[in-house]
């Protein structure tokens, strides 16, 4: 039996996240997972867990995902080393082979299947479906004076994401690969964060929220105390300049800032191994991570005394 001071504690926690809940219903977020959150069966039950507490209190939610630890076990265990140019990796024939094996197959079937033992209803696709995400292979590329040749990469040319809009009106949680083809129906592989980006905007979500295995955006790459509450383009900018983004937060980078200039108002970038930590990203004042908008100069002054944005901003 609960003690006196635990139950309080729930109902002063469910008191707080009644505003962030009215304030949400009935939007779209898109949450784009990978790395940690997906690593083992209870990493993604947990995940999946604070994903059916938004859909139950009525937020239209987008479950994007990556796989890409997965795809470089797969590529190794074949004999292939993976190879990233600027945290993007490039890929062949054969990793594309293991990209289509690992997204569209076991990663997301891995997902659905931890959504049924939830009872949470979730419909699997990719940006292949439906024309989803249209794309064109990358050209060769110049980076930092070496000419790089991506392979079967693809870059986001459109969205069509009129399936998805008929799934979260049916009330489904639709789990998105990112793999996608160009006209003629060749296969691309697109990073996750990218796809995530295209569909938030083009769905012209309330947030794009991006669970990573880095607490979120750093002012100092290699010092996880210089976690930075909250930014905006030109903060972004900056950090990303003094080589506060290395690796895999490359991309990331480009994708927040194409969302918030597509008109989604909210990014988040929150750390996937943190307990319940999409759901104090959303549900509470401070957050765990990191918050980017377009402007922080088009925020009060009590909004920006509070370290993290307050709940009508959130």
């Amino acid at each position: 039996m609960k003690d006196v001071g635990q139950r309080s504690a729930e109902l002063a926690g469910l008191r707080h996240a009644a505003p962030y809940i009215r304030l949400f219903k009935g939007k779209t977020f898109v949450v784009k997972v990978g790395g940690g959150a997906l690593e083992s069966e209870a990493a993604t039950l947990d995940l999946l867990g604070q994903v059916e507490v938004l859909h139950h209190v009525g937020i239209r939610t987008v479950l994007v995902h990556g796989g890409g630890e997965e795809s470089s076990a797969l590529a190794r265990a074949l004999g292939a080393e993976p190879r990233f140019v600027e945290g993007r990796r490039v890929t062949d024939a054969q990793a594309l082979a293991v990209a289509v094996m690992v997204l569209n197959g076991s990663v997301n079937t891995r997902i659905l299947s931890a959504c049924r033992r939830l009872g949470l209803p979730a419909v699997g696709v990719s940006g292949v479906d439906a024309g989803l995400v249209q794309a064109r292979k990358r050209p060769p590329v110049d980076v930092k004076g070496e000419k790089v040749d991506y392979g079967f990469v693809g870059d986001v040319t459109s969205v069509s994401p009129g399936v998805l809009g008929t799934l979260l009106d049916a009330g489904m949680v639709p789990v998105v690969s990112p793999l996608s083809a160009a006209d003629d129906g060749t296969l691309l592989n697109i990073n996750a964060d990218t796809v995530a980006s295209a569909l938030a905007v083009g769905l012209r979500a309330e947030k794009l929220i991006l669970m990573t295995g880095a607490t979120g955006v750093l002012e100092r790459a290699d010092d996880p105390g210089s976690l930075v509450s909250y930014t905006d383009l030109a903060g972004l900018r900056r950090l990303r300049e003094q080589g506060g983004f290395v690796k895999g937060m490359l991309p990331k980078a480009s994708a927040i800032e194409s969302a918030v200039l597509g008109g989604v108002r909210r990014v988040h970038i929150v750390g996937a191994d943190l307990p319940d930590s999409l759901l104090a990203e959303v549900f509470t004042n401070q957050g765990v991570g990191t918050m980017v908008v377009e402007d922080v100069g088009t925020l009060s002054p009590a909004e920006a005394a509070a370290g993290h944005l307050t709940g009508a901003l959130r």
